[in-house]
């Protein structure tokens, strides 16, 4: 008996990517950065594309890897696979953030550091309205059209309380069994299925 559909097939609907959208990746994508991953793209134009991946965290606190840093209660997460060696960082904190580029109506990527520690030092900084990264991830122009047309990522968009509450491993199963459908049977494949 055939399906109806091919499950590993990506119905595009006309979602292109564009900044503050998200790319979930297939469930097959074997690279290390982006396996099983959720993309929030804060930059995509002639001159490519820019994005952290929202749900590779790591055990490690940012005042860990940042001197001088003042102790803030929130995860650090892997944005990528490009400077590695720089951290970066998207909020809800709007024009209180001198220099913050507005990616969505509530979300903002990067603005004036010292503002942000001085806001965390003076305990004024709800520790969820922002998300920090090492890392991030980008594309050159097509790159990243070139593998949405060879069915590597899903196009698609969260709110904001997603995107910023997406910390853990498990975001990209619970955004695809949201998604329903063939995405939801994705969930089901093994990460590799030579073991299974």
């Amino acid at each position: 008996m055939d399906l109806l559909f091919d499950i590993f097939k990506i119905d595009h609907n006309n979602i292109l990517p564009r900044q503050g959208r998200v790319l979930i990746s297939d469930p097959f994508l074997n690279d290390a950065y982006f396996k099983r991953s959720v993309v929030f793209l804060t930059e995509h134009g002639d001159k490519g594309t820019v994005g952290f991946v929202l749900n590779k965290p790591v055990d490690v606190a940012i005042n860990d890897i940042l001197a001088d840093f003042p102790d803030i209660g929130t995860t650090i997460s892997v944005g990528g696979p490009v400077g590695t060696n720089s951290v970066h960082y998207i909020h809800e904190l709007g024009d209180i953030i001198p220099n913050s580029v507005k990616v969505t109506n509530n979300i903002w990527w990067g603005g004036d550091f010292e503002v942000i520690k001085h806001l965390i030092k003076g305990g004024t900084l709800d520790e969820d309205k922002i998300r920090f990264f090492v890392g991030y991830s980008g594309w050159e122009p097509s790159q990243l059209e070139r593998e949405i047309s060879e069915n590597s990522w899903v196009v698609s968009e969260l709110d904001t309380r997603i995107i910023m509450g997406s910390r853990t491993k498990e975001a990209w199963q619970m955004i695809l069994n949201d998604m329903g459908g063939k995405y939801r049977l994705w969930t089901n494949f093994p990460e590799n299925p030579g073991m299974n």
